[in-house]
């Protein structure tokens, strides 16, 4: 019935979370959120699905893989300063769209199969600790990256939920295989992972690219490379995602080339050009501002080729003070002098 929508996989959970629940407020605590005022902002309904949908006492969880087969060879991409790189599961469709009508379809079948319930589903679109959940509900466990990690399929799927009224039986919760290893803790360009499932968001390249609104700060800058929608550092060097399987669903798979284009002709779009191409991805969210600025710092980390400095300096004079702001900053790194007195 789910592999029929298109899941790879679910399992179902209960919908208590202590445990959780204190990680949760001991990463608020230490501030780790950054500008995510929303993680605060909700109180106790991310760790209790009850307060979040009233009547709540089972949770489905199911998975889809997104992992872009066809994509050009991520390590090839960050290796070539003239390209940008944008995290895999950005290369399609928005996820939210496909997912919420996967599960909307697979809360119908288990009424007509099983019984009328009480229902709502969710994907990334609601304050829910999702990976804890999924973990619970056995698809995965979280591993030292703070990702989920399923043993049969890595770490590259989305993740959804279906909260119902229907009292199910839960499945067993999955354990944890790291082991010793430790991969990708000293992957991470910016040092964000500070400990074993432990991540500093400020300094994380995709709250940085993507959930960060203002100006990046000035010495995370040169560690972000050439990312400029998201980061997967950590994900690419995981030995688990050996097993990571192919996206099945036609919305996944790359859309205008995206998979490594070239940063000068991205630092030309304009905002038509730039919502035009992203019309139904992900990326259109952060908006043509922060898109720039995340171009501007890319080209600013690599060579000073006429292409780049030709590609900055037609932005230079750009109206928006924070695009205009890490153009400058990119020709200061790549001609060694102040961008303003030029």
């Amino acid at each position: 019935m789910a592999r029929a929508r298109g899941f790879a996989d679910v399992g179902v959970t209960g919908v208590d979370l202590p445990e959780d629940e204190g990680f949760l407020l001991s990463w608020l605590e230490r501030g780790y959120h950054g500008e995510m005022d929303y993680m605060a902002r909700h109180g106790l309904k991310r760790s209790r699905p009850a307060l979040l949908q009233p009547g709540t006492l089972t949770v489905i969880s199911a998975r889809m893989d997104y992992w872009p087969g066809e994509a050009r060879d991520a390590g090839e991409v960050l290796a070539d300063p003239a390209l940008g790189y944008v995290s895999r599961y950005a290369l399609g469709r928005d996820y939210h769209k496909v997912m919420r009508a996967a599960l909307a379809r697979l809360a119908g079948d288990i009424a007509l199969r099983v019984a009328p319930h009480g229902h709502r589903v969710f994907t990334d679109s609601a304050p829910l600790l999702e990976k804890a959940l999924a973990r619970n509900a056995g698809l995965g466990w979280i591993g030292k990256h703070t990702n989920l990690i399923a043993r049969d399929a890595g770490s590259w799927f989305f993740l959804g939920e279906i909260l119902t009224d229907l009292p199910l039986p839960a499945d067993e919760p999955a354990t944890a295989h790291c082991g010793s290893c430790t991969a990708c803790i000293p992957a991470c360009p910016t040092q964000a992972i500070v400990g074993p499932r432990q991540l500093d968001a400020r300094r994380c390249i995709s709250y940085l690219t993507i959930e960060l609104r203002s100006a990046i700060p000035e010495e995370l800058r040169p560690l972000i490379g050439n990312r400029i929608y998201g980061c997967d550092d950590c994900q690419l060097v995981c030995p688990w995602n050996k097993f990571a399987q192919a996206a099945g669903h036609p919305d996944f798979h790359i859309r205008h080339q995206m998979d490594a284009p070239r940063l000068a002709d991205l630092m030309g779009w304009s905002r038509e050009q730039f919502e035009q191409r992203f019309e139904g991805s992900p990326v259109r969210r952060i908006g043509h501002a922060c898109f720039l600025r995340n171009v501007a710092v890319a080209l600013g980390n690599g060579p000073a080729t006429p292409e780049a400095l030709a590609a900055l300096e037609a932005r230079r004079g750009d109206p928006d003070p924070l695009v205009a702001e890490h153009v400058q900053w990119a020709l200061r790194r790549l001609t060694g002098t102040d961008a303003d007195c030029r």
